[in-house]
C-alpha cells in the first residue's frame, strides 16, 4: 500500500517555500513606498492644476541625476504648486534618479486627485502641495516602522538605541558641517553593532531639525521598543536604525573611533595645532595681548564647568558660553582687563568636523582685524577640550531682534541701514581689504552680533574659505551654509566665489528693511520668496509697500527704495551681474548713484542652470585654492595630513 505522506524532499521544498512566502508578505508588510495623501482638497482630471502637476514631476525628474535635494515651484494663483524631493545623502545621483523616477510615478498613482501629497521610497522621499512648505517644520502623519524581527535583551537594546539617536540628533541639527545628516555605529553586543543615519531636510532651521528627529525619537520608541530596527519617515526628516549595515560605507567611515587609536589621534592634532597656532600668533605680531592662549582650568571656573546657567546658545561650532574675563588667564598667567565679559565657542564633542572648522576658525580670525568682524581674545586647547574665547556681544545675534516682532520695534530706519552698512563694510574688508581674499559662506541674521551701541560684527568663520592674491573662486562636493541665504548656484553646483557672498548679503539686506523671513516668506500666496516678492513690487513701482510697519515712522522712503534696489541687485540669479561688495558700499552711500535696473532675482533654491553659457561674460577668474602663504601652506599641510593619516 503507497503511502499517502509526501516523500521527504517534498517536504522539505514545501517548507522552505512556506518560510520563503512569510518572509515576502513581512517584506509586503515593511518596505516602501509609504505614502500620506491629503483629501481636504482635490484637483479636477485635465484641470490646469493636473497640467501644472505633470509639468512640476517632469522637472523633478529631469533635476534628480544632478541634486540630491531640489525644491521648486510653478504655476499661479490657485493653481500653484511647491514640491520638494530629498534623497538620502549616501547614495549616488544615479540611484536619487532612479528612486526620485519611481516616486514620481507612485505618487500620481496612490494620491490621484490630491493636491497635497507625499510619498517615501527605500532610499528618497517626494512630496508636493499647494501651500508653500519650504522651511517649514512639518511632523504631522509621520510614519513609523519597525522591521518586523525582535531583539534579545530589549532593554539594554533600548538604551543603546537611546543614546545613539540622541547624540546623532544633536549632531545632524547643530553641527553645521554636517549638512543636517549623519551616521554613527555603536556595540549592542560582542557580535552586534547598532547602525544608525538621520536626516533632516536642510531648509530647516538647526532647532527645527532638532525637533523633528525628537519627535522621530518619541514616534520609534512608541513602536518599536522590541524590534531589532526600525525608521521614522516624516516630511521633514528621516531616521532609521538597524543591526546591520543598511547604508553605504557603514564598515569604514561611520565606525565607532577605537579608543587606543582615537586617543593618540587628538593628542597628536591637540599638540600640531596648539604649536602651530602659536607660530601663526608670534608671526603675526598677535601676542601683544589682543590674543592670548587661555588656561583651561580658569575657563572652567568661569563657566561653571559649562553650567546650563552660562549658556548664550547653540551654533554650529558647539555650544557659546559667557563668562567675566577676570577669571581667564593667559598662557603666561597674567590677567587680562577686569569686569569684561567674553564668549567661549566650545567644540562639540560629537563632532569630528568640528575640528576641521576649529582649525579654519583659528587660521582666519587671527589674520582679521576690523571693527565689523569679531574680535578673538584667545584660544585653549586641553585634552578634548578645544576652546576660543571671543568679545561678548551684549546684544546678542541680529536674528533675534529682526525676526521677533516685539524686539524688531527696536530697530528704527536709521539702526537698520547702520547695521546693513556696517555688514557691507565687514564683507568688503574680508573680499578685497584683508591680506587675503576671504569668503565667508555662510552669511545670515544668527551670524550677525550687536555690540551694546547696536554696531554689527559678523561671526562664525567655521565654514569660511582664504584664497590667495586675485583668486576668489572654487568649487565643492561638499555644501555647507544656509538655505534662504545659499546663492543657487552654490547649493545647486557647489560654486562658491565672492558672488555668493554678495547673494547672501542681498538676502540679509531684504531681510532687514522689510522685517520678513526669506526662508519663511509667502504673501498671500503671490509669491514663493520674499526676493520674488520684492523684484515684483519693485517692477510695478510698489516697493513701500513691503516698508515694515513698526518702522514706517523713522523711514525715508527714497532710501527705502535705494537700499531695496542695491538688494535686489545683489540676489540676480546670474552672478556675473551681481555687484562686486565695494559697489554696494559706494551704492548705499551715495544718493546720486545711478543703479542698473536688476534682473529676476533666483526665486528658489531649487533649480539648477547652466553658469558654463555665461562664464565667458563673467570677471571671476576660474581657479585652485592656494588660501595661505608657502610657510603657512607646508605647515598647515603638514597638520592637516598628519591628522588624517595617523
Amino acid at each position: 500500500m503507497a503511502s499517502s505522506f509526501p516523500s521527504f524532499e517534498k517536504t522539505i521544498q514545501f517548507l522552505w517555500l512556506c518560510f520563503f512566502i512569510s518572509n515576502l508578505l513581512d517584506l509586503a508588510h515593511a518596505d516602501p513606498p509609504y505614502s500620506v495623501c491629503s483629501n481636504n482638497s482635490n484637483y479636477s482630471a485635465n484641470s490646469t492644476f493636473q497640467n501644472n502637476l505633470e509639468i512640476l514631476m517632469s522637472s523633478i525628474r529631469s533635476n534628480a541625476s544632478v541634486s540630491k535635494l531640489y525644491y521648486t515651484s510653478t504655476g499661479n494663483d490657485l493653481d500653484r504648486i511647491y514640491a520638494q524631493y530629498m534623497c538620502i545623502n549616501y547614495i549616488t545621483h544615479d540611484s536619487c534618479s532612479t528612486c526620485i523616477t519611481a516616486a514620481s510615478q507612485d505618487i500620481m498613482q496612490v494620491c490621484p486627485g490630491d493636491k497635497e501629497a507625499v510619498v517615501w521610497e527605500e532610499l528618497c522621499q517626494l512630496r508636493y502641495s499647494n501651500q508653500s512648505f519650504l522651511g517649514h517644520l512639518d511632523v504631522s502623519g509621520n510614519i513609523a516602522k519597525d522591521n518586523q524581527k525582535d531583539v534579545e535583551n530589549p532593554e539594554q537594546f533600548g538604551l543603546v538605541v537611546n543614546e545613539t539617536l540622541s547624540d546623532l540628533t544633536k549632531q545632524v541639527a547643530f553641527n553645521a558641517s554636517a549638512n543636517m545628516y549623519a551616521t554613527r555605529q555603536a556595540a549592542f553586543t560582542n557580535t552586534e553593532t547598532l547602525y544608525a543615519l538621520m536626516q533632516c531636510s536642510t531648509d530647516l532651521s538647526p532647532d527645527d531639525c532638532n525637533t523633528c528627529l525628537r519627535v522621530a525619537m518619541e514616534n520609534i520608541s512608541s513602536c518599536c521598543d522590541a524590534s531589532r530596527g526600525g525608521r521614522v519617515l516624516s516630511r521633514s526628516c528621516y531616521l532609521r536604525y538597524e543591526l546591520y549595515a543598511f547604508y553605504e560605507g557603514a564598515n569604514e567611515s561611520s565606525k565607532s573611533p577605537v579608543p587606543g587609536k582615537s586617543s593618540r589621534r587628538k593628542t597628536w592634532i591637540i599638540i600640531i595645532l596648539t604649536a602651530a597656532a602659536a607660530v601663526l600668533v608670534v608671526r603675526d605680531g598677535l601676542n601683544d595681548g589682543e590674543s592670548a592662549f587661555m588656561d583651561l582650568e580658569s575657563i572652567y571656573a568661569a563657566t561653571g564647568n559649562f553650567s546650563d546657567s552660562n549658556l548664550l546658545g547653540q551654533g554650529g561650532f558647539g555650544p557659546v558660553y559667557k563668562v567675566n574675563e577676570i577669571h581667564l588667564l593667559d598662557f603666561q598667567a597674567r590677567k587680562m582687563s577686569d569686569g569684561k565679559e567674553v564668549a567661549v565657542k566650545r567644540l562639540s564633542a560629537w563632532s569630528d568636523q568640528g575640528t576641521d572648522e576649529f582649525t579654519n576658525e583659528v587660521m582666519l580670525i587671527m589674520k582679521l582685524q576690523h571693527k565689523n568682524l569679531v574680535k578673538l581674545l584667545g584660544l585653549c586647547v586641553d585634552g578634548d577640550e578645544k576652546l576660543l574665547v571671543y568679545e561678548f556681544m551684549p546684544n546678542r545675534s541680529l536674528d533675534v531682534f529682526l525676526f521677533d516682532k516685539k524686539e524688531r520695534a527696536r530697530l528704527n530706519w536709521r539702526t537698520r541701514t547702520g547695521i546693513v552698512n556696517g555688514i557691507a563694510k565687514g564683507t568688503l574688508y574680508l573680499h578685497e581689504d584683508s591680506r587675503h581674499r576671504i569668503i565667508h559662506r555662510d552669511l545670515k541674521a544668527s551670524n550677525v552680533l550687536l555690540d551694546k551701541d547696536m554696531n554689527p560684527k559678523i561671526s562664525d568663520f567655521g565654514m569660511a574659505r582664504m584664497f590667495a592674491g586675485s583668486e576668489g573662486e572654487a568649487n565643492t562636493a561638499r555644501i555647507v551654509g544656509t538655505y534662504g541665504y545659499m546663492a543657487p548656484e552654490y547649493a545647486m553646483e557647489g560654486l562658491y566665489s565672492t558672488k555668493s557672498d554678495v547673494f547672501s548679503f542681498g538676502v540679509l539686506l531684504l531681510e532687514i528693511i522689510t522685517g520678513n523671513k526669506n526662508s519663511e516668506f509667502n504673501k498671500s500666496k503671490r509669491a514663493p520668496s520674499l526676493l520674488a516678492y520684492a523684484w515684483q513690487l519693485w517692477n510695478e513701482g510698489k516697493e513701500l509697500e513691503l516698508i515694515d510697519p513698526l518702522m514706517a515712522d523713522s523711514c525715508c522712503s527714497d532710501e527705502f527704495s535705494r537700499y531695496m534696489h542695491v538688494g535686489l541687485l545683489c540676489v540676480q540669479e546670474d552672478p556675473c551681474e551681481r555687484p562686486t561688495m565695494s559697489s554696494v558700499v559706494l551704492m548705499l552711500k551715495r544718493e546720486s548713484s545711478i543703479l542698473t535696473h536688476p534682473h529676476r532675482p533666483a526665486f528658489s533654491v531649487g533649480r539648477f542652470a547652466d553658469y558654463e553659457a555665461n562664464a565667458g561674460n563673467c570677471s571671476v577668474n576660474a581657479l585652485t585654492i592656494s588660501s595661505i602663504s608657502p610657510v603657512d601652506c607646508t605647515l598647515w599641510g603638514w597638520v592637516i595630513s598628519m591628522f588624517f593619516s595617523w
